[in-house]
């Protein structure tokens, strides 16, 4: 299984810019998991209740805890659109609302 990734503008290359390396080598590896892996295992890939259709990467480093909003079009292609740090125990909902 070959995925290819798509980044919509620069959203989350912005984010991936500003990160250590520490943290871009553990999202590039977590993003290699996603390009080659048939089942990504949930710990690192889960959809967004709520959301149909919308997924989010999740990468933990250290105590740190990073999402990345992605969907999937024609089954292959994973589009970014955007990242964040999680920095509270908010969910989606309470994040759109603000």
């Amino acid at each position: 299984m070959k995925r290819t990734i798509f980044y919509f503008k620069n959203y989350f290359r912005d984010f991936f810019e500003a990160q250590t390396d520490k943290v871009k080598d553990k999202i590039d590896y977590v993003l290699y998991l996603v390009t080659v892996t048939e089942k990504i295992p949930k710990k690192f890939f889960n959809s967004m209740t709520g959301y149909d259709g919308l997924w989010e990467i999740r990468i933990e480093f250290q105590s740190n805890i990073y999402r990345i909003f992605c969907c999937f079009d024609e089954g292959n292609l994973v589009v970014l659109f955007n990242a964040f740090q999680k920095k509270s125990q908010k969910t989606l909902k309470e994040i759109v609302k603000s």
